[in-house]
């Protein structure tokens, strides 16, 4: 197995995407190479939380993403960091439309009932995406900037410096507000059981 490329300089990347809106498939191909391995960590860390049988793999998850970030003639990238922010976007947003596809067909085909006395002993269910997407969207009604810190250091895997960069914020307000969303999130979800 190769050993993994080392992350791009940020201005490489960025200079790709500047040059991205011109349609270029060369460019598309060259950013692709450079961020494949960043955007396959996002894809991996947003999917930790997800039920074992999950039928999304990350590798198609990431040509999902990049399809459609690369898709917008019109986007207007500023740097890497913003390229990843919206990518952890873009994760998020397949991650809870396929849940919801998946949830429409358990409620219409999938009812299944155990006798089975396995089933009190089955370990604790993993976090649902559809629930967290939820408490997020409530956190974002009451909370927007605290909302995209979520959105980016749990589904984006970003550290607090780069949700910094990404917002442009500093560190120490990132934070601040990742322990407010936290505690909020928290609540949320606790009280969604």
């Amino acid at each position: 197995m190769a050993e993994p490329e080392p992350p791009a300089p940020p201005s490489e990347v960025t200079v790709l995407l500047q040059q991205l809106g011109g349609g270029d498939a060369k460019v598309a191909n060259e950013l692709a190479r450079l961020v494949y391995d960043e955007l396959h960590r996002i894809a991996d860390r947003a999917m930790r939380g997800e039920r074992p049988d999950h039928t999304l793999q990350p590798t198609l998850l990431v040509s999902d993403a990049f399809l459609k970030l690369v898709g917008h003639r019109d986007a207007h990238w500023q740097n890497r960091a913003q390229f990843y922010a919206v990518a952890a976007q873009a994760i998020r947003r397949i991650l809870v439309d396929h849940a919801r596809a998946r949830q429409r067909v358990k409620r219409n085909f999938g009812l299944r009932v155990t006798l089975d006395d396995s089933i009190a002993e089955a370990p604790e269910p993993a976090l649902d995406v559809l629930a967290i997407d939820e408490a997020l969207a409530r956190l974002e009604a009451a909370a927007p900037r605290q909302a995209q810190i979520v959105e980016l250091r749990y589904f984006g895997g970003l550290d607090i410096d780069a949700t910094a960069e990404a917002l442009g914020i500093s560190p120490a307000t990132v934070k601040r507000d990742w322990t407010f969303a936290r505690a909020f999130m928290l609540r949320e979800l606790q009280a969604s059981r």
